[in-house]
């Protein structure tokens, strides 16, 4: 089975619900067959991507969509500790955030980010922004096999 044709698993690291809840409505909206799993803050993403306590078992994710303003561990830390660690670093992260910041956005690519999304305010926006990340990553790349 290719990354075009299995579900991935995806790792939304994202702590307000509300941004939670219109990404899972996008990917139930744009039919994105692929598993949705959601950290509420940095340290549960570190947690989730090294298997530790309640993630004890959990896959590795295929791709992180990552918020950069996160409690507990900045995404910006997460980012850091991501794209350094031999295990974890040819997960694609695309950094989907609030800021249009140019020092966030130049911060981001430094740190390895493979894509930077500003979130659109917008919800028919968001929601098409969240379906061309999953096609781009889906069904354009090619991924490496979990």
């Amino acid at each position: 089975m290719t990354s075009a044709t299995r579900a991935i698993d995806v790792l939304l690291v994202e702590d307000d619900p509300g941004d939670e809840l219109i990404t899972r409505e996008a990917f139930e909206h744009n039919k994105i067959n692929n598993n949705l799993h959601v950290a509420h803050d940095g340290e549960e993403g570190l947690d989730f991507l090294y298997q530790r306590g309640a993630h004890v078992g959990a896959p590795r994710p295929d791709l992180i969509l990552l918020d950069l303003n996160l409690p507990k561990y900045d995404g910006r830390q997460l980012l850091e500790q991501i794209k350094s660690d031999a295990d974890l670093c040819h997960i694609p992260v695309v950094v989907l955030t609030t800021s249009s910041a140019e020092e966030d956005i130049l911060k981001s690519y430094k740190l390895h980010a493979n894509a930077y999304v500003t979130k659109p305010v917008d919800l028919d926006q968001f929601m098409s922004a969240v379906r061309q990340i999953d096609e781009f990553f889906v069904q354009v790349v090619k991924l490496p096999k979990p």
